[in-house]
């Protein structure tokens, strides 16, 4: 059945691309781009099968990502970080998946995962405010998954949790007006001081232990990996698309292009075929170590171990690996596309500038994940970070 995703998404990338401009311009992805990624059944990727999802292997759900996010980097985020969320909302309680996807299965869920909330314990739940920035893709969401510290009686933090919080529980304020990704729609989410039940609360400690009350309903070893070796991953693959658009695209726009001045031929000049090269090797070791690591992860869990520091330290060190190296493919082919390039509504440009938004998001920050890795090899106590 996955397999029959992955035909279905290749065969809407043409329509993907010719809507990137329209979606860089209306700033949200179209919504007729999500009801095919919907029809195509991407969005059932990661969801549990028992809401009508195929419970895939990661992988395949990445290399779908990656696919779109090759033909517009704004839909591939948006796809990318939605579908994920089909597996975060399989490890609450079940309770909590009911309501999102009880009446309507083909629902999704935007996020904002920062503990930038309040909440405080009341009777049967939690009274929460708070305003999160960066919600992708929020406009075609019925919930948010959003980060909030649960605060004791002298105001200090206790718990660092993930509330699960329907629509008409929140605002939304057009903020996003960027350079990059414009087409996310990474609006702001506003919340005051709403009650959240019990359910639909979530503890960041018992993700990280892979301990979660939702795999009671869903006992797939895919919901027993950790939530950050595949949020990480979630933020990195869409880049790994982009420079894979952004490559394509060079190498069309290098095939014709004639460098007036001297009347020749940029496809005979040796210069160009090395940048290629050196751009197309940057890519495949970055997708290359992603999936290696992600597939390593899942095995670990469908033999039912506990997924180790170490390799959770080497995903994350090869996952912002993978930023730097897309980044400087898609910089080295910007820089060799000529100005041609620079127009407004040309491809290459557009995935200049998403990439270089994708890495600026807090999981592709390269120094704070390569410390931890370095923390680990030397014997340090790695107990904090988004392992």
């Amino acid at each position: 059945m996955s397999e029959h995703v992955l035909t279905a998404i290749r065969d809407l990338l043409p329509v993907l691309g010719e809507r990137a401009q329209a979606a860089e311009d209306a700033r949200v992805v179209p919504a007729e781009s999500i009801k095919e990624l919907r029809e195509a059944g991407f969005f059932r990727l990661l969801q549990p099968v028992r809401f009508g999802g195929h419970e895939a292997d990661p992988v395949t759900f990445y290399t779908a990502v990656r696919m779109i996010a090759g033909a517009c980097g704004s839909t591939g985020w948006v796809a990318s970080v939605l579908g994920a969320h089909a597996w975060h909302v399989a490890t609450f309680p079940a309770a909590a998946q009911e309501e999102i996807w009880g009446r309507d299965p083909a629902a999704l869920v935007s996020s904002a995962y920062a503990p930038v909330g309040r909440a405080t314990v009341v009777d049967g739940g939690y009274r929460l405010s708070g305003t999160w920035n960066f919600s992708s893709g929020v406009d075609h969401a019925t919930a948010a998954i959003l980060g909030a510290l649960i605060t004791g009686e002298d105001g200090r933090p206790t718990d660092w949790v993930a509330f699960l919080v329907p629509r008409e529980d929140y605002t939304v304020r057009d903020v996003w007006r960027t350079v990059g990704l414009r087409g996310t729609g990474s609006n702001d989410v506003v919340v005051e001081d709403v009650f959240v039940p019990a359910h639909r609360v979530l503890s960041f400690a018992d993700s990280f232990r892979c301990v979660c009350p939702g795999q009671e309903v869903n006992p797939s070893p895919l919901y027993r990996i950790p939530l950050y070796s595949l949020m990480t991953t979630t933020i990195a693959t869409p880049l790994v698309g982009m420079a894979t658009g952004a490559y394509e695209a060079h190498v069309a726009h290098q095939r014709q292009r004639v460098r007036v001045f001297v009347g020749e031929k940029v496809k005979d000049d040796p210069f160009a075929k090395v940048r290629v090269a050196r751009a197309a090797s940057e890519v495949d070791a970055a997708w290359l170590q992603l999936t290696r690591n992600i597939t390593e992860v899942y095995d670990t869990a469908r033999r039912g171990e506990p997924i180790p520091t170490a390799l959770r330290l080497r995903l994350r060190r090869d996952q912002v690996r993978a930023s730097e190296r897309c980044i400087a493919a898609v910089d080295r082919l910007f820089e060799n596309s000529g100005a041609g390039a620079l127009a407004e509504g040309t491809p290459i440009q557009r995935f200049w500038r998403d990439a270089h938004a994708a890495r600026v998001h807090v999981a592709n920050d390269p120094e704070a994940a390569l410390k931890l890795f370095g923390d680990g090899e030397f014997g340090e106590d790695v107990t904090v970070g988004m392992l």
